[in-house]
């Protein structure tokens, strides 16, 4: 199979009209050195070119294209002086190159001609280099990058924007081993489309949603972002086998005695809906009999448990390899933690812009309207949580990682002193963002306290007020009708 795949992406390649920047062939030129500054150049070459990887070929005329064969092997050069140690060329050029520079060499026997390929993967970061040297290729010819500052320019601003989403999750399957690895019926379900007669029609609407590529040798390739969010299952794919979703419940509030895991292997949209049901069965519940109707109250906001899984979802750090969105669930209290940081100051979250690192998965995730993208995420789970007069949601941040923490009900009285200021903050932060401001009966609402606590609730403003959390909007009103804002209103 592997070598009916080489031999389609040959004939593929063959069929080009010329060399390309991300393409070279040659017949017998072996030079090591050559051949370190080709990769270096052809990788960087498959930036620019918007590709994923880039190929040199051995064994093929570069002007013809005709497969002629080679007659050296590509596996046995050795580099090195000759009466010293002599290293595999394979070895030495990945101890040359830059350790962004993922490359593999493979024999094809071709009709009884022998054909090597460098298949070189495009770098992430930083740009490839070979001797700490970085090489582009301009037409057919091998150059030095810092020769060329405009391309440079250019070549950099492509790898600040190079995504995780795109890269090649599983590739060299035909569409029926693509179909049996992801999920393409929720992918239409989701969408509200109806789902195509045939494997072209499928294939159609997944390709451009970037869920699947098409090869150069006409197979088709599975994205991460096609993998994350539609696979079977995510073990089957070697780089989001760790994504998966785990949900942890524990016996009172500490990770001592564990009573429940689950790991949900499988892609973030087919299994949205399964995770939720997991963790309203472990959390308390109650029925409240409303006239003729049954309804099940929950400890916590529906809202905001939806919010805080879909943002850990698609805001984590994709690159981080190892780690994935994790749930805790504990007596009075649930933890979601994911890999990555904010990019926003966490105390301003609440009224900045969107920013997402991971803007293809977010876009699809808004689509299977499984989350939104206009940054009030974290605004609805505020809203939720003083619906239900809860103390207020806290975002964590670690090295690596962002947690964020949902609260059962606790008395007013027992709530921490930090806690109450933070949920102080956020609402005047909710209200100003409304276009209103905070007053004195709006916080006891918020709290759910009666009248009486109205002098408890001035002492917590004037504490807010001392820790520059919030402001008065006017400071000429009197006291009984001062209204206050964010500091940063």
């Amino acid at each position: 199979m592997k070598n009916d795949n080489d031999k389609d992406l040959i004939d593929a390649l063959c069929a080009l009209p010329s060399e390309t920047p991300w393409l070279e062939f040659k017949v017998n030129n072996f030079k090591p050195d050559m051949i370190g500054e080709d990769i270096s150049a052809l990788a960087n070459s498959a930036v620019l070119s918007e590709r994923s990887c880039s190929y040199m070929i051995w064994g093929i005329d570069d002007t013809t294209h005709a497969i002629i064969g080679t007659t050296e092997d590509l596996q046995s050069v050795k580099v090195g002086d000759k009466e010293g140690a002599r290293e595999e060329l394979s070895n030495w050029l990945t101890h040359m190159l830059s350790s962004n520079t993922e490359f593999s060499t493979r024999s094809v026997d071709y009709d009884g001609n022998t054909v090597f390929i460098i298949e070189i993967q495009k770098p992430l970061g930083q740009p490839s280099t070979f001797k700490k040297e970085e090489y582009i290729r301009v037409g057919s010819y091998t150059r030095k990058l810092r020769d060329l500052p405009a391309m440079k320019a250019q070549l950099w601003d492509r790898l600040r924007n190079t995504n995780f989403e795109m890269q090649y999750a599983k590739q060299n399957l035909t569409l029926n081993e693509a179909f049996g690895l992801i999920d393409y019926a929720t992918y239409f379900k989701l969408r509200r489309l109806p789902l195509p007669s045939d494997n072209e029609g499928i294939a159609h609407f997944l390709l451009e949603e970037n869920i699947l590529a098409r090869l150069d040798n006409g197979k088709y390739a599975i994205t991460n972002l096609g993998g994350i969010t539609l696979a079977r299952n995510l073990s089957s794919f070697s780089r989001l086998d760790r994504k998966a979703i785990r949900i942890i419940q524990y016996d009172g509030s500490s990770r001592v005695r564990m009573l429940k895991e689950v790991t949900l292997d499988k892609g973030y949209a087919v299994c949205m809906e399964e995770a939720l049901t997991y963790i309203y069965a472990m959390t308390p519940t109650s029925e409240d009999i409303k006239g003729a109707y049954r309804e099940t109250e929950y400890a916590y906001p529906p809202t905001a448990i939806r919010e805080v899984i879909a943002n850990a979802m698609i805001h984590q750090d994709l690159t981080v390899t190892g780690a994935g969105t994790t749930i805790e669930i504990f007596d009075t209290r649930i933890e979601v933690t994911n890999p990555g940081t904010p990019l926003v100051d966490i105390n301003r979250i609440i009224d900045n812009p969107p920013k997402s690192r991971n803007e293809k998965l977010s876009r699809l995730m808004r689509r299977f309207n499984l989350c939104e993208e206009l940054g009030t995420g974290w605004d609805k789970i505020v809203i939720a949580t003083e619906a239900m007069q809860l103390p207020a949601p806290r975002m964590v941040i670690y090295t690596e990682n962002t947690r964020v923490i949902l609260y059962s009900a606790i008395p007013f009285t027992m709530i921490p002193r930090e806690e109450k200021l933070r949920a102080v903050y956020q609402h005047a932060s909710i209200r100003y963002l409304q276009d209103d401001a905070m007053t004195n009966k709006s916080l006891r609402e918020r709290f759910g306290l009666a009248d009486t606590y109205s002098a408890s609730i001035s002492r917590l403003i004037k504490e807010a007020v001392k820790e520059q959390i919030i402001k008065p909007l006017d400071d000429s009103t009197s006291n009984r009708y001062i209204r206050y804002i964010p500091s940063w209103a």
